[in-house]
């Protein structure tokens, strides 16, 4: 059910960033996808049933230099707001975790809006913790 994305799963990728909130992926999210696709410190997984995308989650592999291993980052994860609550992101998740310690990772990050508090439900379940302050420069 988990596997790698593809291009071709850049039309389901984009409808659960419109549900996550960020309309209009669709005009620039397949030249991301294939850059970050031949990224070796990209990672994008989708939860896939019968080619139908229920879910996806993109994380990336930096190193810090104040830090023993790399870290993962969450930059983005999604499941199809009818698929929710039946495990999909529980599944993704592990395997992400999987994925960064198999990088031997120091930890994961993920960054989750104030007003997604299911969300910040869920991570509690999954073992993250708060960690403010997170401060952000726009540049465009």
């Amino acid at each position: 059910m988990i596997r790698l994305a593809t291009p071709g799963d850049t039309p389901a990728i984009s409808r659960l960033l419109t549900q996550l909130g960020y309309p209009g992926t669709d005009a620039f999210l397949e030249r991301h996808l294939l850059e970050m696709l031949a990224d070796p410190r990209e990672a994008l997984l989708v939860w896939a049933e019968n080619d139908t995308v229920a879910g996806f989650l993109s994380m990336d592999f930096s190193i810090y230099p104040s830090l023993k291993g790399p870290v993962a980052t969450i930059k983005a994860f999604a499941v199809d707001e009818n698929a929710r609550s039946k495990g999909i992101g529980a599944r993704l998740e592990m395997e992400a975790t999987r994925l960064a310690r198999e990088k031997d990772c120091d930890r994961i990050i993920v960054h989750c809006h104030a007003r997604r508090t299911r969300a910040h439900e869920f991570y509690g379940r999954q073992g993250y913790e708060e960690s403010p302050k997170y401060l952000v420069k726009k540049l465009s």
